[in-house]
């Protein structure tokens, strides 16, 4: 029964073939727009999370300063400082936390050749790189070793690495930091991020924390970086950390002034809100236009009624329920969507196929190599979003005309000229 009514629907449509073509065309445009807009949305949310995530998966940075409560017999006021000690008892007793790494920094001149640059100098601990997300592109990241036997050598930031030696190979030359020779065992790819601290990690380089110890009193490091075992655990380590530390330095784990954190994950929510809320105005942007398809399908439909009353009258004369009535309309419009449906998808995928990639972060970071730009790919969640949406406009689009269809009068309608 249902393919006998998708039959007639079709044989229908072809009685007027260059109205049904062009009604089509409505609905073409609109699951374009929609397919289209989408692909967008999804592309914009996953550069955004790239950028994003490249500070870090689950990195908090802790900044020292004053407590603003008594505790212990400790005046308010006190200045906390963090110290290796302070990093061991993390190590040890943060069950939530996973890595830990303390980090001085001075800002000197780093020079290769006639080639100089005055940018962040960052001492840590191997850790630190996993923290961050340091990944290098050529060579490799400061080891145990290196700390241990307080090696010269560097790790550079890729826009760094740029400045210093343009195109040509930097692993294994020496480069001068404060007048000392450092060997450069690797370099980092170009880090497009939305967050930094101190300075982009682009342009800054890597030096082990023994080393950073020879150049500058490093006893008191500027920040303690640390990751919590699972994003979710973020802020449940910050308290276990407070609470470690608050127990060496004599300061309240309440006390919030005492320690600064900056937590990634604190800001996921912004970045949620932003994408998410973009994605949603897109789609809806997409089915309004699709509507106005669904809107020219609903006239045509009802323009077919009025030439086909004297046929819906003998239907009904001859034994024709009206759901029979109603399901005819209704696949006439689903028909109807469904192929310019079809057709908007090949030209949707021909279109985003085209296009590429859009410029977003990489104008701003003077990046031309595109992984920080949107990527339009129709996903199969975004081709089912559109059919989905596609149906529901076909279905929405015949309601009104296979109502009005059924209620016609079957001895009004054999009689109607």
């Amino acid at each position: 029964m249902l393919a006998e009514i998708f039959r007639q629907a079709w044989d229908a449509l072809r009685r007027n073939p260059a109205r049904s073509l062009l009604t089509m065309l409505g609905i073409v445009w609109g699951i374009v727009a929609v397919a289209v807009l989408i692909a967008y949305g999804d592309g914009f949310r996953q550069a955004m999370v790239r950028a994003f995530d490249a500070f870090g998966k689950s990195a908090v940075v802790c900044w020292p300063g004053q407590t603003s409560q008594q505790a212990g017999g400790e005046r308010a006021g006190q200045r906390i400082r963090f110290e290796r000690e302070d990093m061991e008892l993390i190590r040890a007793d943060a069950m939530l936390v996973r890595h830990v790494s303390l980090e001085t920094v001075r800002f000197l001149p780093v020079s290769f050749g006639d080639r100089l640059a005055n940018t962040a100098v960052r001492g840590v601990y191997p850790e630190y790189g996993i923290i961050r997300n340091e990944v290098p592109e050529e060579g490799r990241w400061i080891s145990p070793e290196d700390l241990l036997e307080r090696r010269r050598v560097v790790f550079l930031g890729g826009r760094l690495r740029q400045r210093l030696f343009s195109g040509r190979p930097a692993v294994g030359e020496t480069v001068f930091i404060r007048g000392a020779r450092f060997t450069v065992i690797g370099t980092m790819d170009r880090k497009l991020q939305l967050s930094n601290y101190f300075t982009s990690d682009d342009e800054s380089c890597w030096i082990p924390y023994s080393a950073a110890a020879d150049l500058w009193d490093a006893r008191y490091a500027s920040v303690i970086v640390f990751s919590s075992i699972a994003p979710r655990f973020e802020s449940k380590a910050q308290q276990q950390v407070r609470e470690i530390m608050g127990r060496r330095q004599r300061f309240l784990p309440g006390d919030t002034r005492a320690i600064l954190m900056f937590g990634r994950e604190e800001f996921r929510p912004i970045i949620d809100g932003i994408t998410i809320g973009l994605q949603v105005l897109l789609v809806f942007i997409g089915t309004l236009t699709l509507g106005i398809g669904g809107v020219g399908v609903m006239n045509i439909m009802l323009v077919s009624v009025e030439e086909r009353v004297r046929e819906i009258g003998l239907r009904r004369a001859l034994g024709a329920r009206r759901w029979h009535i109603r399901a005819q309309f209704l696949a006439e419009a689903l028909v109807l969507t469904l192929m310019g449906g079809l057709a908007g998808t090949v030209l949707a995928v021909v279109i985003t196929s085209y296009a590429g990639t859009l410029p977003l972060l990489g104008p701003l970071f003077k990046d031309t190599s595109g992984k920080g730009d949107i990527h339009l790919v129709l996903s199969p969640a975004a081709l089912a979003l559109s059919t989905g949406i596609l149906v529901l406009v076909g279905v929405l689009s015949g309601l009104a005309p296979a109502f009005r269809a059924a209620r016609l009068d079957p001895v009004e309608a054999l009689h109607y000229e």
